[in-house]
């Protein structure tokens, strides 16, 4: 069985550990949990893991967010993983900081990395996994807020929540989204 985790964010040391790339930190901190590696390949980095059998291809494309698309399509073909065994984490303005969101399908929501990846595949038949990261900005300043970095206060929270979501995304691996969703959904992150 294998399957294609996907991080978005952007490349680029200034975009490093911002709340948009925080789909990269939890694709890492699963990499590194399983002491897997990233290689620089076709339109992303690739870390390819081993869990209780199953494989895992983890991606961080290096397409920039809104062509992200592209990545996905071209790892999903080339390892031939059924789309039902794709994953994509990604930053979500609609959520506070202590949630996290697990769906099986949906829309877009405004972000452009899922956006393209719609465009891209032709459906929003694939699952998602949206790490809040709250909306605690001036009128204005969304696009400062989204590609600023955490706050002093909010990383030991992130730090948190990165490492429950890299055990969501094994949840989700090994059974199924429904229960997955059933326990991320419910679940509030708090110190």
């Amino acid at each position: 069985m294998k399957f294609l985790i996907v991080g978005l964010g952007n490349i680029g040391a200034e975009y490093a550990h911002t709340r948009h790339n925080i789909g990269f930190d939890v694709v890492d901190a699963l990499v590194l949990k399983h002491n897997g590696t990233f290689r620089s390949d076709r339109y992303a980095d690739v870390a390819e893991i081993k869990v209780k059998g199953r494989t895992l291809v983890c991606i961080k494309p290096t397409t920039y967010m809104n062509l992200s698309g592209n990545a996905v399509r071209y790892w999903l073909e080339k390892e031939k993983i059924p789309i039902e065994n794709m994953l994509v984490i990604v930053d979500e303005l609609a959520l506070p900081l202590s949630r996290l969101r697990m769906r099986s399908s949906g829309s877009s929501g405004g972000h452009n990395g899922l956006k393209h990846i719609e465009e891209v595949l032709q459906t929003g038949q694939y699952s998602r996994l949206r790490f809040g990261i709250g909306n605690d900005y001036p009128k204005g300043k969304q696009v400062d807020f989204v590609l600023g970095k955490w706050t002093s206060e909010e990383q030991p929270l992130v730090q948190k929540k990165i490492k429950f979501a890299a055990e969501a995304i094994e949840t989700f691996v090994f059974q199924g989204v429904s229960r997955a969703m059933n326990q991320v959904n419910i679940t509030e992150i708090s110190l």
